[in-house]
C-alpha cells in the first residue's frame, strides 16, 4: 500500500491532449523544477518526513510540496500577503 497520496501519471491518456505532459510547454520553468527536485536527496538536506508514517491519512510526497513552494517563489506568488 502506498503512503503518499499521488497525483495523475504524467503519461497517463487523457481525453484532451493525448497526455498531462502535454498541458505544460517545453520552454516552462516548471519542467526545470521538477527535474531539480528529483535529483536532490530530501532525506540527506534534512526532510526528516521524507519516509511515510505507517498510520493515518497518507500525505502529499515532501517533493511534491517543495516543487510547488519553489515554482510558487519563481513566479512569486505569495498567499500570506493578501
Amino acid at each position: 500500500m502506498k503512503r503518499f497520496i499521488e497525483g495523475e501519471d504524467r503519461s497517463q491518456s487523457t481525453l484532451f491532449p493525448e497526455h498531462l505532459d502535454d498541458y505544460v510547454g517545453e520552454d516552462n520553468p516548471v519542467r526545470l523544477v521538477d527535474v531539480f527536485v528529483d535529483e536532490l536527496d530530501l532525506g540527506d538536506l534534512g526532510f526528516n518526513r521524507v519516509a511515510p508514517q505507517a498510520t493515518g491519512r497518507p500525505g502529499y510526497h515532501p517533493s511534491v510540496l517543495l516543487k510547488l513552494y519553489i515554482y510558487g517563489y519563481l513566479k512569486r506568488e505569495d498567499s500570506l500577503s493578501e
